[in-house]
């Protein structure tokens, strides 16, 4: 299937622990058959440029490589963005 080739790449920057995180997970559970969800740890010593970035704001989303959004889902423009990129790729 070559489906999931094309699915949209959600990029969550997070650190442990991470409350808003694990909130924000929880409001995208119904839709995380349209994307895939990668997790980039902060605090790790490769990810320092991320930490230095974000810091203050996590979590932190991004959709394939773009910024979409920080400290708490907006679900409405996730939807809106995600179609976007549904569309894209069809």
């Amino acid at each position: 299937c070559s489906a999931s080739a094309n699915k949209p790449v959600l990029t969550l920057f997070t650190k442990k622990p991470c409350p808003l995180c694990d909130e924000a997970k929880e409001v995208l559970e119904p839709h995380k058959r349209r994307f895939i969800l990668q997790e980039v740890d902060i605090t790790l010593p490769e990810n320092s440029a991320w930490y230095d970035k974000y810091k203050y704001d996590i979590p932190v989303f991004h959709l394939n490589g773009k910024f979409l959004m920080k400290h708490q889902v907006d679900i409405q423009k996730f939807e809106d963005e995600l179609t976007k990129v549904e569309l894209q790729n069809d």
